[in-house]
Order: C-alpha cells, then structure tokens, then sequence
C-alpha cells in the first residue's frame, strides 16, 4: 500500500485522458466548489471541461451540473480518489485542525474525515472490516460513518476480495498526549518540530542571514535523493552524511580548502563556492535546514530538554522527575514552549502522584511570564488524562510489559533522546498478533479477522505524528507480509497539538476550523 504511488496514478490518468490544451478543473466535492462550478458552466470561459473530483460525488450534485451545461462543454466528469495529502508513502493528512469539541466532533468535520478516509480506502482500493477505540465516541461515529458510506456505495468497493481482508483501525490522539509533547530527533520530525512542514515546504524568511534563494525550502521524498535517504535517521547521522557528501566533492577541489568540523564550517564552504552551491543545489539547501536546527537545538538547549522530557515519558521515578523539571524551569534560557511542554509532561505523568508538585511548577510558569493561554497546563490533562484514557498509557499493568521494562532498565538504551515509544507501537504491534483487545478495540459489525492482518490503515483523529510514522515505517520493514498506512486528520508538531487541544477543551465558540468512476458525455 502506497498513498503517494496511489496519487501519483490518479494525476498521470488524469492528465493523459484531457490531453494537451484542455480546461481541467481537479476539485473536491465541498458544496461551495460545486456551487461555484455551476456558475462557470453556465458561463464557460472554454470550449472544453474535463472535471475530476477528488472524491465520490452524488447523482444530484451530476443532475445539477449536467443541467447548467446548457452549452455542452462538458467532454468528461471522473472521480479520481485523491481527497487527502500524500506526505510519505506510507503517511497520509487531512490537513484538518480542531476536529472536536470536548468529546465529540465539530459538526463539520465529522463529514470531512468520512470524506477524505473513504477517499484514502478508495484510491488505495481496499474495502475493510473496521475497528474501532472503544473509549472514543468520536472514533465509533467515525467508524460508523465510513461504513453508512461504504455500504450506500457498494458498487465502488467491490474491489477483488484478499484472502484476508484489509483492516481499518480508528483511534484517538487523546489516548497518548504524551507523544506529541516530546521533543524529536530523526530529520522529518524534527524539522517539523522546530521549524514546521507546510505541505512539504519550510518558511525560513526568519533564520538570520538566510540567502534570499533559501527563505523558503521543499523537502520532498520524491524528488530530494538526500531527503528520502535520511528521512528517519537521527540528527547525528545527517550531519555525517552531509559532511561527507561535501568533503567528496572536496577532493576534486584544489589542496588546501578547510576542513569540515562543524556545522559553521560546511555552510561557509557552500557561501564561498558559487560551483558547488550550483551543482549541489540539494546539498546547500539541507546545509541551510541542518544547520538552523543546530542552532536552534544549541540555543534553546534542547538536548538537556529532551532527556528530562525522556525520563518523564519513559521513567517512573517522581524525586528524580521533580528535581529535574525544576532545575530547567529556573533555566532563563529555557523557552515558554519547553516550559510548559516538561510541565504538561509532569502533569500527565504524575497526575494522581500523592506528592505532585504540579500548582507549585504551575506557580513557576507565572513567575516565568509565560503567556495565559499557555499555563492552561490542565487542558491536556482534560484532554488526555487518565479519566479519558483507554489505555494504560503511562504504567504496564500485565506481567510481560513489567519484565519487558525491567530488562530495559538493565541494558539501559541506545539513544537516551530517543527511549520513548508511542503508544501506537504496542497497539499494531498487538493488533499484528493478534492479541489485540476485542474489548478495547471492537469490530464494527459481526465479522471479525481469524488470521493475521495484512493491509492495515490506520487513522488517528485528532492528528498524527512523523514519531508514529517512523513506527509505521519500521513495522513495515521488520514486518514481513504486513503492510501498514497511517493517516490523521492532520500531522502536528507541539505547536499545533497544544492548538487541538485548547480548541477541544476550550469553551468559547471561537475556534479554528478547519481509478474512478467515469461519467463520460458526448
């Protein structure tokens, strides 16, 4: 399963059906765009349309625009399933913020996720049973508006059956608030950490002394070698290979240039050779993004961050914790986003702790002058404390997770910046063999799968995270036979999930909103 394969097909179909010189309008099926369709097709400014729809459109929104094609310059109208964004093979957004209120869904966005999830199960051609986070009323309607849709339109999914039919797995971003609060280290999520992916583009207009080529950057796995190279390595693994990319085509320099130390060191050399800059054009532009997220890491201190924020996620140790969080608070150059993120870590943490420190960290935060809206710490515990839970986010409850974290503890880890598991891992990890909870994650309908799944779609509502796509993508690999996508109604970084989660606990109505079927004519 290929989201970004799936797209590309769509596009290719589409553009060798219209031919050269045609009108081609690619839309979705919002009502306001076939509204302003009907209006162009009763005036046409061209003598030929070819319209493809990037999602299933009814028999009366058809009967509405073949009426105002009075003037029969309607060649085609497709629907050609591409209503969602492609981002990595095997990562899928909706580009939706605030999808909820408290608990349930926004009135409009309900219909949006049914729109662009059936959109994703259509273009990847896959008609599946469906199952669903127990704790998450949003999750069940959701699953039950994608089935009301898959029933209505049978026809469309009567795809070749499999020997074991796919699965969709709907869950809830409120059921692990910790992953989106963590600092990240491989290079896709930390550029969207630190500096914000916009449908794969970058914005640094801001970072000092940027080349005016360079303020605003696409990093993209389909036509960046060096971006899909090193998508899920670690910070320390890019700068490597950069380095080395530059000091190959330094060899062919004359001798005598400097050496490649620092970070500093390789966007001076790219500055002072105009020839490199113009055959590495890649090179310099990941030199530029590598080395703001050095400074911004040295800046903000973040690697002493992240290990407190590590030992809050993955530890269990309150003494240890408490020190830790407020040694940094008192940092003054600790930024008002870390701040609150290690106190919203704590929070969720140590909610029910007997000896919680929280009003005292919350006291600190004021001190610090960190913004209202932002020392609102007990939203998140609102939004995904353990009375909205589903799950034993924080502590293993069965006698294997217990073991499993002990002899962690022995060997220690790897990479003490990057100990944290989502809570997605153990969740397809259980799905995948099939020891998945029934109780916790039921089937929609009477069916359920006897063997183990192999195509599996899962969507997040309330925005996934690249930290969960790196699972995905590892799943993929280290799992034979087993294909996973994951989706969500949007990607978030810190920034935008403190967003979601002031829209869905706030109380104020002023919120951020957020091959087809052919109809051939003449």
């Amino acid at each position: 399963m290929n989201v970004t394969l799936a797209v590309k097909q769509y596009i290719s179909k589409m553009i060798e059906n219209s031919g050269p010189g045609m009108k081609v309008l690619l839309m979705d099926r919002e009502t306001e765009n076939v509204e302003h369709l009907i209006q162009e097709l009763r005036r046409p400014k061209y003598s030929v349309y070819f319209i493809y729809f990037s999602n299933v459109i009814s028999k009366s929104e058809i009967k509405a625009l073949a009426e105002a094609d009075e003037q029969e310059v309607v060649a085609e109208v497709q629907e050609f399933y591409g209503d969602f964004i492609a981002v990595n093979p095997h990562l899928f957004s909706l580009n939706l913020q605030g999808v909820s209120r408290g608990r349930s869904w926004e009135p409009s966005m309900l219909s949006r996720c049914t729109q662009g999830l059936t959109s994703v199960l259509l273009a990847l051609k896959k008609c599946p049973m469906i199952r669903y986070q127990l704790s998450s009323d949003m999750s069940k309607r959701l699953a039950e508006s994608v089935k009301q849709i898959i029933t209505k339109e049978y026809e469309l999914f009567d795809f070749r059956k499999t020997e074991v039919p796919p699965l969709l797995l709907i869950l809830d971003r409120s059921d692990d608030a910790i992953t989106p609060l963590l600092n990240q280290w491989t290079y896709q999520a930390m550029v969207h950490e630190l500096l914000g992916l916009n449908n794969n583009r970058i914005d640094l207009s801001r970072v000092p002394g940027i080349n005016k080529d360079l303020r605003e950057v696409v990093l993209s796995a389909e036509n960046d070698e060096f971006y899909a190279n090193n998508l899920y390595l670690n910070f320390g693994e890019i700068g490597t290979n950069i380095k080395n990319l530059m000091e190959d085509f330094q060899k062919k320099r004359p001798k005598g240039q400097q050496k490649l130390e620092s970070i500093t060191d390789m966007k001076a050399f790219v500055d002072n050779y105009p020839q490199f800059k113009k055959m590495s054009g890649t090179v310099s532009k990941h030199v530029t993004v590598v080395g703001e997220l050095s400074r911004l890491v040295s800046e903000r201190q973040l690697m002493e961050v992240s290990e407190v924020e590590q030992e809050l996620a993955c530890q269990n140790d309150h003494s240890s914790a408490q020190q830790s969080v407020r040694r940094l608070l008192q940092n003054p150059r600790l930024s008002e986003l870390d701040a609150v993120r290690l106190v919203m870590l704590y929070a969720l943490r140590y909610e029910r702790h007997s000896s919680s420190i929280l009003p005292s960290l919350m006291d600190e935060l004021s001190r610090k002058g960190v913004s209202e809206r932002h020392r609102r710490v007990m939203s998140v515990v609102e939004y995904g404390g353990k009375r909205v839970r589903g799950s034993d986010l924080i502590t293993p409850t069965d006698a294997v997770a217990i073991t499993k974290q002990f002899f962690k503890g022995l060997k220690g880890v790897e990479n003490v910046y990057t100990q944290h598991q989502p809570l997605l891992h153990d969740t397809l990890d259980q799905l995948i063999k099939g020891r998945l909870k029934d109780s916790q994650f039921p089937y929609l309908g009477p069916s359920s799968l006897r063997d183990r799944p192999q195509d599996i779609i899962v969507f997040m509502i309330g925005g996934a995270m690249y930290e969960e796509a790196l699972t995905v993508y590892n799943l993929n690999r280290s799992t034979p036979g087993v294909r996973i996508v994951l989706g969500g109604s949007s990607i978030h970084n810190t920034k935008s999930f403190l967003e979601e989660v002031m829209s869905a606990t706030s109380h104020s109505s002023d919120r951020p909103q957020g091959s087809g079927r052919h109809f051939n004519r003449r």
